[in-house]
């Protein structure tokens, strides 16, 4: 198969053996892989791949079709249309996928879309539910709301019935953000100089880093939770600890790749019975900012890199 290759820093396609699925695994002929912060940060040599995946073949999130299973595998079959997220790998031809961690396809879902979903969506998903325990009626602060993860958040959290200011830097991508998010409920969309005004908050989603974390802090309510799940402003900031401490709030880090097997089960679950449906009844979009050929992937990495983008950037086979 050919795959895209980091090799001293830059992309190449290149060639590689074919990948084996395991006895738990499918086999998938890749059709779309979305690019995301952590391809960019595994191309600078700032976040390898985890043990026993490929360290040189990025990709976080593919879709395609179902080629060959393991022995073990009972959930899909071969012709299946399948997403996922991977530790790794994805942007190739073809991806080896565990199936406890793949979800099924809608029929009316383009490739390109699939391939930009399973990332975020999981991502955003984790993070404001399973470990911000978001309910309806929290305020929630998304940054860096125009991304993938974050128009991701803003909508599965507007969906639950939270009221969501959504903070984008670039003043061209404004109204598309505000535009799908208020389909979704309560969203408003702001610059974020100022962001604190718009507060208090019972969910800060962080994906900007460490120049907002002192004004999240002040802008908490009482009880509030920081979720930092990006640092593309910064990794190191100065935290008043008597401020968190008057706020009794709480400041926590997540990321999804390392995590073991099982808890990458259960938030594939969690996303298949939530937000699965919403994608199905057009209830929630991908917004695919790019669609560009894998062999091309050099050119989506600068595009990514540029910035000023709505949604994913997505490499298509």
């Amino acid at each position: 198969m050919r795959a895209v290759t980091i090799v001293d820093g830059a992309i190449e396609w290149r060639e590689h053996p074919d990948p084996v699925p395991g006895p738990d695994e499918l086999l998938v002929a890749v059709r779309a892989a979305g690019l995301n912060g952590a391809d960019m940060m595994q191309r600078r040599g700032l976040y390898p791949a985890p043990p026993g995946v490929p360290a040189d073949i990025p990709g976080l999130e593919v879709a395609g079709e179902v080629v060959d299973t393991g022995a073990g595998v009972t959930r899909f079959a071969i012709g299946d249309r399948v997403m996922a997220v991977v530790a790794g790998g994805g942007q190739a031809e073809l991806a080896v996928v565990h199936e406890r961690h793949a979800l099924a396809v809608p029929t009316a879902i383009p490739w390109a879309e699939a391939g930009g979903f399973p990332e975020v969506f999981t991502t955003a998903h984790d993070t404001l539910f399973t470990q911000c325990g978001l309910t309806m009626g929290d305020r929630v602060l998304v940054h860096g709301a125009a991304g993938g993860v974050g128009i991701a958040g803003v909508q599965i959290a507007a969906r639950a019935g939270a009221t969501v200011i959504a903070s984008v830097r670039n003043a061209d991508l404004r109204s598309a953000v505000s535009e799908l998010g208020s389909a979704c409920g309560a969203v408003e969309v702001v610059a974020p100089e100022g962001f604190g005004e718009h507060g208090p908050f019972d969910i800060v989603l962080e994906l900007v880093g460490a120049p907002n974390i002192p004004d999240d802090v002040n802008a908490l309510a009482i009880g509030g939770r920081i979720a930092v799940i990006g640092v593309g402003g910064g990794a190191s900031a100065e935290l008043n600890l008597l401020g968190l401490m008057g706020k009794r709030g709480r400041i926590h880090g997540s990321t999804l790749r390392a995590r073991s097997l099982e808890d990458k089960a259960v938030a594939a679950r969690a996303v298949e019975h939530a937000v699965l449906p919403l994608l199905e009844r057009n209830e929630v979009r991908v917004p695919v900012a790019a669609e560009i050929p894998m062999a091309e992937a050099e050119s989506a990495y600068d595009r990514f890199a540029a910035g000023g983008k709505l949604g994913k950037i997505v490499l298509v086979a």
